[in-house]
């Protein structure tokens, strides 16, 4: 390899967090050709983990590396939600996560790369394609060792959970995970609600503040919250609560 091919490869290197991948098409962008990634590859400076996707040799990276990859590089929407960002924000620390899917949001035209859905990253992913939530609010940076990548903030993350309820979310878990949601600010709670479109996760989660009686929840302005018409059923041969209009699980119509 002769030296500037040496000093542009120190110098990506330098640049990159380790953990994380690179895309083959963002190389060439930043002036790598696919020539010159081949030639990196072959003196093992990078190794390819799937069609179109390098990481530095002998690296481990994990999903949040690649989600990296996707919001930096490709700049995508897709984030870590529901349970894994609050597992993520330290607020599930009562439920055993090592046996669950690594649970992904992002808008309906976003697909995630054969790269990634091929590689094996230690766990299942479960990629939801969703326009209930604005796509780019509510969601903050986390920090890893050596980047950082967003994830959906404590509200977001609830409401997530709940627009999974009941087929790949128990709603009890979402009821415990309310009570853990202490130090919220009403109005990001305000602002959610009122820009969310799934009227079953606004009854919901307006359901499950209530019962759970946070402070912030007496300073919503619940009249501005489009609430809709009817009833809902959340699961079969429940109890229906009829502030809500919602018909819930028996042992958490019970809880006080």
């Amino acid at each position: 390899m002769n030296t500037e091919n040496q000093s542009k490869i120190n110098q990506l290197l330098s640049s990159q967090p380790i953990g994380t991948i690179m895309q083959a098409f963002w190389l060439k962008d930043q002036g790598y050709s696919l020539e010159l990634q081949k030639r990196y590859k072959k003196s093992r400076w990078l190794e390819a983990i799937g069609n179109g996707a390098l990481k530095r040799v002998n690296d481990n990276v994990s999903y949040e590396g690649a989600i990296y990859a996707l919001q930096k590089q490709s700049k995508l929407t897709i984030h870590p939600g529901g349970r894994t960002a609050l597992s993520l924000l330290g607020l599930g620390h009562f439920i055993d996560f090592t046996a669950t899917n690594v649970i992904l949001f992002g808008v309906k035209n976003e697909n995630l790369p054969t790269w990634f859905k091929k590689y094996d990253w230690g766990t299942k992913i479960n990629y939801n394609k969703t326009a209930f939530l604005p796509a780019e609010k509510f969601l903050q940076e986390k920090e890893f060792k050596n980047f950082s990548i967003k994830i959906s903030n404590a509200p977001r993350a609830i409401m997530e959970c709940l627009y999974l309820v009941p087929g790949k979310q128990d709603l009890m878990e979402c009821f415990h995970f309310m009570e853990s949601m202490n130090n919220v600010r009403p109005g990001v709670v305000q602002e959610l609600l009122e820009s969310c479109e799934s009227i079953k996760v606004k009854r919901l989660f307006l359901y499950l503040a209530d019962k759970v009686n946070h402070d912030w929840f007496k300073k919503l302005e619940i009249d501005k919250i489009d609430l809709g018409k009817g009833k809902r059923s959340v699961v079969m041969n429940g109890i229906y609560d009829s502030k809500y209009k919602i018909t819930v699980p028996k042992e958490l119509e019970e809880k006080k």
